[in-house]
């Protein structure tokens, strides 16, 4: 059975497009960011694309493109767009899949959708967590959320420099897997991705 991860962040701006071009190269899954807003020349689709160097990857086209970086209520309405969740389908893919998520679980697609509603029970969701000040509450509410659905937290990936003491309380309270961490490196190209993904293979896949 194919396997779906979805990427989820606790905040914008916290390494969920690496974590998830280290996912889908580790494993050599296809990659879909269902709602792209702003940067349309320079998607997470073209970010992704740049970064996995492996052949079987399948790049889907997002469901819907925005043109204002902004939340995808907000983009959606300049654009004269409505978002609904039952039109956004995953693609026809046999192969593994890697879903990237907009900004937090509880970004609103409309008055009453947002990202949270696009997972589904089956899906391993990996947490990206980045350290600043708040970010153990994002963390434990991101998690919480999940739960108080059913939904299957896989694991969590710390992204930036070590801050120990944040996430040995955030494993703690959580109970959730730490999967890895990426390192706050000076440029992420091909190889650097390459490199991550030989060490998160094997968290990856092992039982």
């Amino acid at each position: 059975m194919n396997s779906t991860y979805f990427i989820t962040g606790i905040s914008t701006e916290v390494g969920k497009t690496i974590v998830s071009a280290i996912i889908t190269e580790a494993l050599q899954t296809d990659y879909w960011k269902p709602i792209q807003a702003g940067e349309l020349d320079n998607s997470d689709t073209h970010k992704v694309e740049k970064l996995v160097s492996n052949k079987k990857t399948v790049f889907h086209k997002s469901a819907y493109t925005l043109n204002a970086p902004m939340s995808p209520h907000a983009a959606a309405a300049i654009d004269q767009v409505s978002i609904s969740v039952k039109n956004i389908k995953r693609p026809d893919t046999q192969n593994d899949l890697v879903i990237e998520g907009a900004g937090g679980l509880l970004v609103p697609l409309n008055d009453s959708e947002t990202i949270i509603d696009l997972i589904q029970p089956s899906d391993k969701v990996i947490v990206v967590s980045r350290h600043y000040l708040g970010s153990i509450n994002h963390t434990l509410l991101t998690i919480e959320a999940l739960k108080a659905r059913n939904l299957n937290v896989f694991g969590i990936i710390f992204s930036g420099n070590e801050h120990p003491s944040t996430e040995s309380i955030i494993k703690k309270m959580s109970g959730v897997p730490v999967l890895g961490r990426i390192e706050e490196e000076p440029y992420f190209d091909q190889n650097v991705v390459k490199e991550y993904a030989e060490k998160f293979r094997t968290i990856l896949t092992s039982p």
